[in-house]
């Protein structure tokens, strides 16, 4: 009777969970794990919003395996030394779990591969954060898509072909038998770490919603998002469970499920866009070095309205309406001409939905050096984009209640100064890279 561990990493939910069903189908004995992973816990605030999600998390996830008589373990440590370690003291035979395409875990797990090859320890991944991953959308040549539409296209092609299957892993665990006793979750103090006073979006969506998502999405005055992001980072919802759902109801909901995907495929075959420009050539730009400007953008206090909302909204929630994130991204990266990667970073810390492909790809495509990318000369006037989706001063109002005050500050940089230098800047950099 084989044992296996299942090492729960971006899918904290039983339900269609990929990894688990294939470990219930091959292993009589399973032991769902968790890592907090100190390689990661040691960047974050003491008070990072995301790690209090995880934890409440988990402890929906461990009430779910206790109906199965089966207990799920949590760990603190570093993965590299904890899963050998584990797997080896419970005797188990495999270790199962979902894939993940970015640079740090790839290298993780292929360290941990190697750990328990040595000890006659078979490592499985499964696919499950993603409908279609690594080279299973690509263009004729066998070469991956850099542009969006055309591999939107071949995504829905595809799913013509491969209809979406779910897994019933809730009847998997039926069938199997659990490892350990039922160790605790370590407190959120016990890992260093204190309750944010945020709140987390549900992870229900109306279908209504998702029908006048077309409609409503550019407004960020309406409730016309879904805020899924932070339970599709975190993998508490299913991604096959979202595109069923969308994929009756409204494409352009759809269309943003594979934007998602867009962007983790690229981070898989590209992983150097995490530090520099998908096109090369834009790392020539000579950024403007404004402690001060970067400063006021962070906070909330440029004299733009639109921008000053979005910001504060991002302080406050850990959330910013996607519309806004465009406008906020283009300020920084084209008005203040400041580094793409100070904004990523700063987005990086608050977000709640933070996921690092769709940040990178994000900001590169508002800075003009990412791939699909908007052409540089291509400068969001916030005034136009608040006249556009902001006329009546809704959104801005609830988030800069000072505005049209004496209390609002004047704007750190005039639009038309600013437009004319990042041209400027940007075609002189590109010029000399050609």
């Amino acid at each position: 009777m084989s044992k296996a561990i299942f090492w729960h990493r971006r899918d904290l939910r039983i339900e269609d969970n990929a990894g688990l069903f294939k470990a219930c189908q091959t292993a009589a004995n399973v032991q769902p794990i968790f890592i907090f992973d100190t390689e990661i816990l040691n960047e974050l605030e003491r008070n990072d919003a995301r790690v209090e999600f995880i934890h409440n998390a988990l402890q929906e996830l461990a009430e779910a395996y206790a109906k199965f008589g089966i207990f799920l373990r949590v760990e603190l440590g570093n993965p590299i030394d904890v899963i050998p370690t584990l797997a080896k003291a419970l005797g188990v035979d495999h270790v199962f779990t979902n894939r993940d395409y970015e640079p740090y875990a790839l290298q993780r797990d292929k360290t941990i591969f190697e750990k328990l090859t040595k000890l006659d320890i078979e490592f499985i991944g499964a696919k499950d954060h993603v409908i279609f991953e690594k080279h299973e959308v690509m263009k004729g040549d066998g070469t991956p898509y850099t542009v969006f539409t055309p591999y939107s296209r071949k995504w829905k092609e595809r799913l013509s072909q491969e209809p979406i299957v779910t897994y019933d892993t809730t009847g998997a665990l039926g069938s199997v038998q659990g490892i350990d006793t039922a160790p605790k979750i370590p407190s959120l103090a016990a890992l260093g770490f204190e309750n944010s006073g945020l709140d987390f979006p549900t992870n229900h969506v109306e279908d209504l919603l998702i029908q006048k998502y077309s409609d409503q999405r550019n407004f960020p005055a309406k409730p016309g998002t879904s805020k899924l992001g932070v339970h599709l980072r975190f993998g508490t919802i299913s991604i096959r469970k979202i595109a069923l759902h969308a994929l009756p109801l409204n494409e352009t909901f759809l269309n943003e499920l594979i934007w998602r995907e867009f962007y983790q495929m690229i981070i898989y075959h590209f992983p150097y866009t995490v530090t520099g420009a998908f096109r090369p050539a834009y790392d020539a730009i000579v950024w403007e070095e404004n402690p001060e400007h970067f400063k006021h953008w962070c906070e909330g206090t440029t004299g733009y309205p639109l921008v000053d909302a979005g910001m504060r909204e991002l302080n406050a929630t850990g959330f910013m309406h996607n519309r806004v994130r465009m406008v906020t991204a283009s300020f920084l990266t084209k008005h203040l001409l400041i580094d793409w990667r100070l904004g990523e970073a700063y987005f990086a810390k608050k977000l709640l939905d933070f996921e690092l492909a769709s940040n990178i790809g994000g900001w590169q495509w508002a800075a003009g050096g990412g791939c699909d990318a908007a052409p540089y000369f291509r400068v969001f006037n916030p005034t136009a984009q608040q006249e556009k989706f902001d006329q009546k001063f809704e959104y801005i109002k609830r988030w800069v209640p000072e505005y049209g005050t004496s209390a609002y500050p004047k704007p750190i940089i005039e639009h038309t100064f600013a437009r004319n230098r990042v041209l400027d800047r940007f075609k002189t950099a590109l010029n000399k890279t050609t």
